[in-house]
């Protein structure tokens, strides 16, 4: 297994791992046999690892090898350096997941996750196919650009990326640093309007926010999608790449919850960006953004279904 991991406290589905990876010392769940097919399940925000808690013993039951981590700016995932910047860009996000399954020695990985996670699982797919055995992303195709950020979008859709533009100002990030709690549990009811979750759920998703680079990490991210804030020349051919929106060749699975109150498209408006096998399925019931938490068997059964496509 892994070199040089240290524990840090345990989350409600299993102990907290630390070991180094790229520019970051990375928080991460692991579970189910060391030999299994390998699968990745990546967070977004305002997340983190407990949207698959509920996932991941299904997965490890069923052989799987599951790692999830906490994302840059999250729970105990830290920068090894005060002097690397805080940088929320796309590519960046993915390349810790690279960064990871090398430290943890796996070769290839089935990459799932929803949010800034189905991001990062869509550019792997791109950037590093050879490591990606398959994906699951929720709500599809999420590759952006920055010339693709400057683009107007009609007034209702505008109106639901309201916390960008927020964080465009100065306002916003005092507001999101010194209300994050209140900020992040609207945000989870706006986006899933239907989920009835307890504050007990919230309280242990909402402790990963104090991480001290999360404020940064967030803003950053935002900004950068709208070209208010510049990225690290080391991203800039990964970025250069995505810019053209590449189609993504690998076995995929692209999940939609019925009740999603996210910014977010119609799966048939993306569905010719994947060019190997393909399927989507839209999950019933309520199903809002958080969509592995919410509806942990399907999702499960997607990343087991993507394994043998």
């Amino acid at each position: 297994m892994a070199d040089a991991v240290s524990e840090s406290p345990a989350t409600s589905f299993g102990p907290v791992k630390q070991i180094d990876a790229g520019v970051l010392s990375v928080g991460y769940v692991e579970a189910g046999p060391a030999d299994g097919p390998a699968v990745v399940l990546l967070h977004g925000w305002p997340y983190d690892v407990h949207s698959f808690a509920e996932v991941t013993p299904i997965l490890a039951s069923a052989g799987f090898h599951v790692v999830v981590p906490y994302l840059r700016g999250y729970g105990s995932t830290r920068f090894l350096s005060d002097d690397t910047m805080r940088n929320g860009e796309q590519a960046a996000l993915a390349r810790d997941t690279a960064a990871l399954m090398d430290a943890l020695h796996l070769d290839k990985a089935i990459i799932a996750g929803f949010d800034w996670g189905a991001r990062s699982a869509d550019i792997m797919a791109v950037l590093w196919p050879e490591r990606t055995k398959a994906i699951v992303s929720v709500s599809g195709y999420l590759i952006g650009s920055q010339q693709a950020g400057k683009l107007p979008l009609a007034p209702e859709a505008e109106l639901q990326w309201w916390y960008q533009y927020y964080f465009a100002t100065e306002r916003g990030r005092v507001g999101y640093d010194k209300y994050r709690r209140e900020f992040t549990n609207l945000i989870w009811r706006t986006a899933s309007p239907k989920w009835k979750f307890d504050d007990a759920t919230f309280d242990r998703t909402a402790a990963s926010f104090e991480n001290p680079d999360h404020v940064d990490i967030v803003i950053h991210n935002y900004r950068w999608r709208l070209g208010l804030a510049d990225g690290q020349a080391e991203y800039d051919e990964l970025e250069k790449t995505l810019t053209s929106a590449p189609r993504i060749s690998v076995p995929s699975i692209t999940l939609e919850g019925d009740a999603n109150g996210a910014p977010h498209l119609d799966p048939s408006s993306y569905a010719e960006k994947f060019s190997g096998p393909y399927s989507h399925r839209t999950i019933d019931g309520g199903i809002g953004h958080n969509l592995p938490q919410e509806a942990p068997q399907e999702f499960a059964n997607a990343v087991m279904e993507a394994e043998s496509l």
